[in-house]
């Protein structure tokens, strides 16, 4: 075999051959707590003006006149609830409330409707994209990302699979600041063949180029 045929021979075996790439595991457990950007929703009976939905402020505290010395942000939501019940008993002596978390998350990529919004925290990233429109035509539901940020600022991205209705990808909770992210689904015309079949032109016409020189300086 000529050593040129040899050589399109392994360049087209290796444009064909698909990367092995390593799974992080789904994102489970770990606690859960609001963050600056995020919303909480308070009602307070007979209460009004102590009642309604507020962003929560880059201090931690809650965006309101009233609740500004009110710590939620950073600490577990039985801690976030347990500061506002005691803010609330120096009006009255049991303050009957009701606190709702509400994380920020944001769904993009081939899905019917990106979008950023606030949503409880016991949501799942099969509800989260569901109510996104779920994926598009070119959306590939067994190549979802959720995209995390540590509480030291590190990024976590963690692979999911929702193709399979029985996965139990589809009951991860999401978390404050989740990126959920739908990969384009692949095609094998655009993605492997038309590249292949590029690169074995360019290794044709620098063979014939190579042959030329090589015949011309015979």
């Amino acid at each position: 075999m000529r050593p040129l045929a040899s050589l399109v021979i392994l360049l087209t075996s290796l444009a064909l051959a698909r990367p092995i790439l390593a799974q992080e595991a789904a994102p489970r457990g770990g606690q859960a707590v609001l963050t600056p950007g995020d919303s909480i929703r308070i009602q307070v009976w007979r209460k009004p003006e102590f009642s309604g939905d507020f962003l929560i402020a880059p201090d931690g505290s809650i965006s309101h006149p009233l609740y500004r010395s009110v710590r939620v942000a950073g600490v577990p939501f039985p801690t976030a609830e347990a500061n506002i019940r005691r803010f609330l008993s120096g009006f009255e002596e049991n303050p009957q409330f009701v606190m709702e978390p509400l994380v920020r998350i944001a769904v993009s990529g081939e899905v019917t409707r990106p979008m950023v919004f606030a949503t409880r925290p016991e949501t799942t990233v099969g509800e989260a994209l569901a109510r996104a429109g779920g994926a598009n035509k070119d959306g590939a539901r067994n190549r979802v990302r959720v995209i995390r940020f540590t509480s030291s600022g590190q990024q976590q991205v963690f692979r999911l699979d929702l193709e399979n209705s029985s996965s139990t990808d589809f009951t991860v909770p999401v978390h404050s600041g989740d990126m959920i992210v739908v990969d384009r689904r692949k095609s094998f015309t655009k993605d492997i063949l038309l590249p292949t079949l590029g690169v074995i032109g360019s290794i044709a016409s620098v063979g014939l180029l190579i042959d030329r020189i090589g015949r011309g300086s015979r």
